[in-house]
């Protein structure tokens, strides 16, 4: 292959890239302009919330239980050397209510109810569905995704919550009853340190953003997927990759703005 059949297939994949970004842009742009057709399809929305939080809430909570006993374990060897045992109640809270929560809770969203979307919805565009409904004057964007869209913004920062509560849960039962850490001054520290709107609210604030990133990405791939049984495992495989990269930069980003002091 000589270096202007490279330069050209290169230049092709930039376009390529350029083109898709833009047409997931726009998808973005009709979701957030549609968003008010899921107060006019509230049971269906409230069906989906049911639906991704469920199928993300078992995955969730046994992920921040062991979460919790890690943090625990790997706190108490690091505070040990500078005889500050007493504040791994803080430490485990703030790493799981401002980094673990959110981006751990994403992760999982991503693989289990995100590629689920992504399934779901390639599926319905292989056979047939949407375009039969485009066909009847139903719009499928407001009456299939953005519920669905809805529903994934909704249950993210429920499931966060959950994720850090049951990490701060999990982490009591092994700095007390296992390492032996007074457990007055393991619920003290944490209330001292840990403050609601810098702490909660922003980890919170982080997982309404994942929930958007990753319910945009799984829905867009699943409505552009090829109606193939190849291009609905392909799609479903690019949900799990795209949402895991831009959630991880879209942390950096957001940790920056809030976290960063001066």
């Amino acid at each position: 292959m000589n270096i202007f059949k490279l330069i050209s297939l290169l230049g092709e994949k930039i376009i390529q890239a350029i083109e898709g970004l833009g047409d997931f842009g726009l998808f973005c742009l009709r979701l957030l302009a549609n968003l008010g057709a899921s107060i006019r399809h509230l049971q269906q929305t409230i069906i989906q919330l049911q639906f991704v939080g469920n199928y993300s809430l078992v995955i969730i909570l046994v992920s921040g239980l062991f979460v919790g006993f890690v943090l625990a374990l790997q706190g108490d060897y690091v505070l040990s050397s500078y005889g500050s045992e007493q504040a791994l109640g803080v430490l485990v809270a703030l790493s799981l209510l401002r980094e673990l929560g959110p981006v751990v809770t994403a992760l999982l969203f991503a693989g289990r109810a995100g590629t689920s979307l992504t399934a779901e919805i390639g599926l319905m565009n292989a056979g047939e569905q949407l375009a039969a409904m485009e066909m009847m004057g139903v719009d499928p964007l407001r009456r299939i995704l953005e519920p669905r869209f809805v529903a994934s913004i909704v249950a993210m920062p429920i499931l966060a919550i959950l994720f850090s509560a049951i990490g701060i849960i999990g982490s009591w039962l092994v700095a007390v009853p296992l390492i032996g850490l007074d457990s007055g001054a393991f619920w003290a520290q944490m209330q001292a340190g840990v403050d609601f709107s810098s702490d909660i609210g922003n980890g919170v604030l982080k997982s309404f953003f994942f929930g958007v990133a990753v319910g945009a990405i799984a829905l867009y791939q699943g409505f552009t997927a090829k109606p193939t049984p190849e291009g609905v495992s392909s799609a479903t495989t690019r949900t799990v990759v795209i949402s895991s990269l831009v959630v991880l930069g879209l942390d950096f980003i957001l940790t920056a703005m809030m976290f960063t002091s001066g």
